[in-house]
């Protein structure tokens, strides 16, 4: 199972790599962007150490491996969805130019945020050690303070009244199960 839960979190890992370059468009790299990126790839060898380094139990194995193939799901979903609306990097400082409201959009605001929360999760989870926490609990208030502040630059478009709209009817990093 640990070469299972490694593979996993090595093709997500490459994955949102390759989406820096193939799929996110920004005039520069922002200094948010390099740091987060520097997160990824420490807590990335990280969590291959305790992967194999640690004796986890099969079922938080079973458990972290099906999150991480929840959010790469997300993600590929997120990806098809947004594939022409040209978003930023994480923590730009240009303001959005349009509105993705179809795929997992439909449902919630930030599906990127929520498929890293899910993938880094579960991939802690498989770890079975407290060693990771750490970098989930940091990569959540990081992922809630970038969606924060993308919705703060909304709010200074001609997009205003459309995202209120649309976040009315959306949740933030998961879906609004109950409407009203």
């Amino acid at each position: 199972m640990d070469y299972l839960v490694a593979a996993a979190g090595l093709l997500t890992v490459g994955a949102y790599i390759w989406s820096l370059r193939g799929h996110f468009v920004s005039k520069t790299m922002p200094k948010g962007t390099r740091v987060i990126s520097a997160l990824v790839a420490a807590s990335t060898v990280l969590y291959l150490y305790l992967t194999f380094a640690l004796d986890q139990p099969l079922w938080a194995q079973i458990a972290g491996f099906a999150f991480q193939l929840v959010a790469g799901a997300l993600f590929a979903a997120a990806i098809r969805a947004s594939r022409q609306a040209q978003l930023e990097y994480i923590f730009t400082p240009e303001k959005p130019r349009g509105l993705v409201e179809t795929g997992p959009y439909r449902y919630m605001r930030h599906p990127f945020y929520s498929s890293y929360i899910l993938f880094w999760s579960g991939w802690a989870l498989a770890t079975w050690s407290a060693f990771a926490v750490p970098s989930v609990v940091l990569f959540i208030v990081l992922y809630v303070v970038a969606a924060r502040g993308e919705e703060e630059k909304f709010a200074q478009t001609p997009l205003a009244q459309t995202y209120a709209a649309y976040k009315a009817r959306t949740g933030f990093l998961w879906p609004r199960l109950a409407r009203g």
